[in-house]
């Protein structure tokens, strides 16, 4: 799954150099990384917003400034109060009003246990991804480049250029007691150093400062560039789009992500096999079909032969079982006797079910098959028992105003 991280450009600050500010993302565009796999890096550069190459997922990485960190008891609230009860909190530890900030938490908080929560600019993220988002980028993730934890980092960078002047070496450091960045050649790093250098501290380096930083150090320090640092700070769990920053559509987001681990290479054997499971299903209906038509035809053959020899002067055939029951009423007509739609049948199949406490019929009507006879006074229990007892025998009784209908259904008609 192809990976897009955006660095975000540091947010500019009151009383920078205006040769040292950083550029504007939207003339110079984004520094951006696009791996094909989420863990190595397959091309890099820079473009506007809009131009940014399109991967399955894009992450925003933070500038080491850009993200302070807070150190507190997470507080025990439910999720829609959460974020007003941490300001709450931190209101005597923050130096802007909380409306201006955006606070975050880190993926394994616990309430009423301690956790570092980062703390942004609202205003300035908030715009940074509206460009995003407005050029067609979904940024699922915003991430910071360094962050406080029981295994101490330090990385070297360089800093800016100012005006007249080389650029600076800057040392960002994060340890179980917090994050801090500073200019190696001042005396607040000098002073840090020893108790820095006194922890099973990863030092990392930028190419253009690993052989001054390893010179300040004393010991060696690992090679990073900038897209290795950015694909190594999107793999963390961290995602700072939480509360009323949080990404949009998450239930969308979530079916396509499923939808990209899917169609992904390591779906790619179950993909097959759903795709052969179709096709022997797909076979199978056809080869049932084809056995169920044949099994019809041979039937209605076997029903017109049946007719043919049974009524040898009957010259076209319509329909086979319509046609033998014409023809055999015919013939039972002209031998006297009564069929299941005369009114003898009709007659007898009412007497066996009529009802004990009811006397003779009134007045009867026969028509086509129905006698409707006349059940004035009947209850719904009676009426019940006349239906239940003739059901059994194929009959069909109807109930309408003082009234019931019986008759035999023929087999074929609605």
């Amino acid at each position: 799954m192809s990976v897009l991280i955006i660095l975000i450009p540091p947010r500019a600050r009151l009383g920078a150099q205006r040769d040292s500010s950083p550029p504007d993302a939207g003339s110079d565009g984004y520094a951006y990384v696009l791996s094909p796999d989420g863990l190595q890096v397959g091309s890099q550069g820079r473009a506007r917003a809009s131009l940014l190459p399109r991967a399955d997922s894009a992450v925003a990485v933070l500038d080491d400034n850009d993200v302070s960190w807070q150190h507190l008891s997470v507080p025990k609230a439910p999720a829609a109060r959460l974020r007003a009860a941490l300001a709450g909190v931190l209101e005597e530890q923050l130096l802007e009003d909380e409306d201006a900030l955006h606070l975050a938490l880190p993926p394994d908080a616990v309430a009423a246990q301690p956790a570092w929560v980062a703390v942004m600019n609202k205003g300035w993220l908030r715009d940074e991804l509206d460009k995003l988002e407005k050029a067609g980028l979904s940024i699922e993730r915003v991430v910071p480049s360094i962050w406080p934890g029981d295994a101490p980092v330090g990385h070297f960078f360089e800093s800016p250029p100012r005006a007249g002047g080389s650029a600076a070496i800057l040392l960002s450091f994060a340890d179980v007691a917090g994050q801090a960045t500073m200019p190696i050649q001042g005396t607040l790093a000098r002073s840090k150093l020893a108790a820095m250098s006194a922890q099973p501290t990863r030092w990392t380096a930028t190419p253009a400062t690993a052989a001054p930083a390893e010179r300040w150090l004393g010991a060696s320090v690992t090679v990073l560039t900038e897209a290795e640092r950015a694909l190594q700070s999107a793999r963390s769990l961290w995602n700072l789009r939480q509360f009323d920053l949080a990404a949009r559509h998450r239930g969308t987001l979530a079916l396509r992500d499923l939808a990209r681990r899917f169609f992904g290479p390591a779906w790619r054997p179950v993909r097959v096999g759903l795709v052969a499971l179709a096709a022997l299903q797909l076979v199978g209906l056809n080869a049932w079909a084809w056995h169920q038509r044949s099994a019809i035809a041979a039937a209605q053959s076997e029903q017109e032969a049946l007719l043919r020899a049974t009524y040898p002067k009957l010259r076209t055939v319509l329909d086979a079982p319509l046609q033998m029951r014409r023809e055999t009423d015919v013939l039972r007509a002209a031998a006297g006797r009564a069929g299941d739609s005369d009114l003898e049948a009709l007659l007898g199949a009412a007497a066996s079910a009529w009802p004990e406490a009811q006397g003779a019929v009134r007045t009867l009507r026969f028509e086509s098959g129905r006698l409707t006879l006349a059940a004035a006074g009947w209850n719904e229990q009676q009426l019940a028992q006349f239906r239940d007892r003739l059901r059994p025998g194929g009959w069909a009784v109807e109930s309408d105003d003082g009234r019931v209908t019986l008759s035999r259904p023929v087999a074929g008609k609605s």
